[in-house]
């Protein structure tokens, strides 16, 4: 095919491209409504919560009024609801559901003693923050609960008498809320009074068996129904599945479905079955009415026409926001019991200015080294990939959209943006640490196809033919290798919750743009540049000029001592956590205490200064500016509490006095003083750790997996091997470093597990294409031809990755510095497991034999 005919038939392949580029353009414009930020990097609004005690005990007393007349009292029976075991850690997962289904950009949550509960929310407007207020206090308790037999006989005697619950005048069918402000009987004065709800549970029963309830019918009127204490068999919130707002096509009606489970669809059919009419708990030709509540508020209470299953409907009065509300309430679950907002301030960047501008120089400095890189090794060719390394960053908004909405669809996620929106995803301090490496990253596809052009040129082709051989044999290692990535990262964002899918839709869609720029886009500009008659090769430099170092001669030791070390490193971890769990774990993942500052406006350290005074006693402190009313506090959250410091050699093991203690030394102009100092729990909760756990390990089988598939079973083990090789050794060297194990080290070591089993794909498949072209050598000398064959690929693709990662660790601070430091390690580590772990072990899986899947491949 000429070369006119090429760049013709290439012309589509250009207009995709314009138009991928516009949709970035698009979805990035203007950045200050289009960019979102995590709390790290923009600050956002901070929700101290507690138990409302007081509406808890009116509850309980409206449930159950002989509860006064107990030993202890309601006190008691409020002791034993939050004492019970996993109240508080039920309170923190409840609160993280409904804070993520309000799409809320990475929050921080974070339990504190007391049943209290730090809520902090990135960036959050007026209207973020009183839909959050709301819903973090509203305890979502759902119960269906019969109401009187006769209860339409019953409102009906109570709406003829002259005589009106506190807070509302009769109207309407039924009753008006008093909203004027001078009259002291009106609603918003009197609900507020203690015992209120007892009241008015209480007005005019019938019967002790039953409590008085409001329904909100439209225009302001609330009608009266006397509603069961208990319903028997008792169906609740807990028994749901889920809950979606539906609207009927006729009447255009909002309404909330709802799925139980088979426990709760099985109490549903029997509930309903036996009060319909003509119902075995029920002679009337009438069905009883089913109240639907829920906080204590009656949403309905509709009639029961027909024995219902696992399915029904929630219909009231309320809007499409109301009912949408309402249904990501119900599907995060109830709360334990309710609770209030006991102060709210404003905060800072937890990573303070100077980190984000280190952040930024780190960015250039990355982009720049790894260009000049390519460019002095493959000169022109480098160039090129020079190109599609700045379309890698120009394009990525298009591929964090596409890849945020193709994962949303196993697992819709609000925060992460998907749904069919053009929304971004949230993006952290984390996110840009790791699309720094992935600029490193993204030059290894075209590498192993400059690689490959050479090898063509070697044989004697012509420009046109080594171009399009080397795209060709360089792509299954590039398929291959960058599958096993995409894999990972949806199964991370399927299991994963909070910043595990944040990071998965990062990698995910630096991997989509890299292929898409490496094998399209460079492409394209050869097919119009160079002339494929052309036989002169390419000019490149070559570090090893056909190696051939003897590998496997090396594996039985490598293998035996990484994984002897790995053993002892693990075995002085654990030591040192028994010992002290906040010498190898940060706060945020050990929980420690929380000392609040008050300080002078004039006199503000910055936040890295503070981290600097106080790196010997916590190098992974958390700090943070608060503004709140009239003061700005310092909020410092540090793993250490009373208990672990008993090694710091404190005075009195007092972790408060001992930090200001340095910060007054340090700063004695700001005038520290400790407005509090309380201890915390853990920002990653069980259902975190839980999910986390979960998709790491799903993520190794699917990669075992895979990898056996497409190779053979031996080689996916020999991969599994070098992935649990890299992020073990990575973080036992990392904590051997004297630092604390945080949640950005642990997306560091995610980042590694993509790293190497890229790395180790390559290498097999290079191994794999010598297995069915070679059949003179032994499974040893091909293993060692394989490795010396991908060695050039393997170290430049580690230098440019290193560019990024030295650009990190020399201009960045804190967990910056902590993530280019198991990157560091990971990189190296990743490096040299494909050749000295994956390798010889897949070659120990078949005792030195040559696998014989090669003859299955020409089927």
């Amino acid at each position: 095919m000429s070369k006119d005919s090429v760049v013709r038939n290439n012309i589509w392949k250009w207009l995709i491209l314009a138009l991928v580029g516009v949709i970035s353009f698009y979805v990035c414009n203007p950045p200050s409504e289009k960019l979102r930020f995590g709390l790290d990097l923009k600050g956002g609004t901070s929700f101290t919560l507690g138990v409302d005690k007081e509406k808890l005990a009116e509850s309980i007393i409206a449930a159950n009024p002989s509860v006064t007349n107990t030993e202890g009292g309601v006190e008691a029976e409020i002791d034993a609801m939050l004492n019970r075991s996993g109240c508080d850690d039920m309170i923190v997962s409840v609160i993280r559901r409904r804070v993520d289904a309000m799409g809320t950009n990475e929050p921080v949550i974070q339990g504190m003693k007391d049943h209290r509960l730090l809520v902090q929310l990135p960036g959050a407007d007026e209207k973020t923050r009183k839909e959050a207020k709301a819903s973090l206090q509203n305890a979502a308790y759902l119960e269906f609960r019969l109401t009187h037999p006769r209860n339409d006989q019953l409102v009906e005697k109570l709406l003829s008498k002259d005589v009106a619950p506190e807070g509302y005048r009769k109207g309407g069918s039924g009753y008006v809320r008093i909203t004027d402000p001078k009259d002291p009987k009106n609603w918003a004065t009197v609900s507020k009074q203690p015992g209120y709800a007892a009241r008015l549970a209480a007005f005019e029963l019938p019967d002790p068996r039953y409590v008085f309830m409001l329904e909100a019918v439209g225009g302001g009127v609330y009608r009266p129904n006397f509603v069961a204490r208990v319903t028997t068999p008792k169906v609740t919130g807990g028994d749901l599945v889920s809950a979606a707002v539906e609207r009927d096509p006729t009447s255009g009606q909002i309404s909330i479905g709802f799925r139980l489970n088979a426990e709760g669809g099985t109490k549903f059919a029997t509930l309903t079955r036996n009060y319909k009419a003509h119902g075995r708990m029920n002679n009337s030709d009438r069905g009883r009415q089913l109240a639907i509540i829920l906080d204590d508020q009656l949403i309905s209470a509709p009639v029961i026409q027909s024995e219902i299953g696992s399915s029904g409907q929630i219909t009231g009065h309320f809007t499409a926001a109301e009912a949408q509300k309402l249904a990501n309430e119900l599907n995060a679950g109830a709360l334990p019991a309710p609770m209030k907002i006991l102060a709210e301030t404003s905060v800072a960047p937890t990573v303070g200015e100077d980190a984000i501008a280190a952040a930024k120089w780190a960015a250039g400095v990355g982009f720049t080294l790894v260009a000049i890189f390519m460019f002095i090794y493959y000169w022109r060719s480098g160039l090129v990939a020079d190109i599609a390394l700045f379309l890698d960053i120009a394009l990525l908004p298009t591929a964090l959209v596409i890849c945020a909405n193709v994962l949303g669809v196993f697992a819709h996620d609000p925060s992460m943006g998907g749904g069919g929106s053009m929304q971004l995803p949230v993006l952290t301090m984390p996110g840009i640490a790791g699309l720094v490496l992935s600029l490193g990253m993204a030059v290894d596809a075209n590498v192993l196809v400059f690689e490959r052009i050479r090898e063509e040129f070697i044989a004697g082709r012509a420009a046109g033919e080594a171009i399009r051989n080397g795209y060709g044999r360089a792509f299954t290692a590039i398929f291959d290798s960058n599958l096993t990535t995409i894999i990972t990262g949806i199964i991370l964002f399927v299991v994963g919750t909070g910043p595990v899918r944040g990071f998965a839709i990062t990698l995910t869609a630096g991997v989509v743009i890299s292929m898409y720029t490496a094998v399209v886009v460079t492409r394209l500009v050869f097919d119009h540049c160079v002339d494929p008659n052309r036989t002169k090769p390419f000019k490149m430099l070559q570090v090893f000029k056909r190696p051939k170092f003897d590998f496997m001669r090396l594996t039985k030791y490598t293998v035996g001592g990484s994984f002897a070390f790995i053993a002892l490193g693990l075995v002085i971890f654990a030591i040192r956590f028994v010992n002290n769990k906040a010498d190898v774990l940060s706060v945020d993942l050990t929980g420690g205490t929380s000392i609040v500052y008050s300080l002078k406006d004039d006199a503000r350290p910055s936040v890295a200064d503070i981290r600097s005074a106080i790196k010997d006693f916590d190098n992974a402190a958390v700090i943070q500016y608060q503004v709140g009313v009239g003061s700005t506090t310092l909020l410092l959250k540090t793993g250490e509490t009373a208990e672990t410091a008993k090694g710091k050699a404190l005075e009195g093991r007092d972790v408060g006095a001992h930090v200001t203690k340095i910060l007054r030394e340090k700063f004695p102009e700001a005038d520290f003083n400790a407005a509090s100092v309380d201890e915390v729990g853990s920002i990653v909760g069980k259902d975190l750790v839980t999910s986390g756990r979960n998709a790491v390990l799903f993520s190794l089988v699917a990669i075992l997996l895979y990898v056996g598939f497409r190779f053979n079973f031996g080689f996916g083990l020999g991969a599994l091997a070098a992935l649990a090789h890299d992020a073990l050794i990575s973080l036992v060297i990392f904590s051997l470093c004297g630092r604390q194990v945080s949640l950005i080290v642990i997306t560091g070591v995610l980042t590694i597990i993509g790293y190497s089993v890229n790395d180790t794909v390559v290498v097999f498949d290079r191994i794999r294409e010598l297995l069915r072209h070679d059949k003179k050598l032994s499974f040893y000398e091909l293993c060692n031809a394989a490795v010396n064959a991908c060695l050039s690929r393997t170290v430049i693709t580690s230098v440019t990755t290193l560019f990024a990662v030295l650009a990190l660790f020399a201009f960045g601070d804190g967990s910056i510095f902590d993530f280019a430091l198991i990157m560091l390690i990971g990189i190296i580590a990743g490096t040299c497991s494909s050749i000295f772990i994956a390798t010889p072990i897949m070659y120990w899986w078949y005792r030195g034999k040559r696998p014989e899947f090669e003859v299955e491949a020409k089927a």
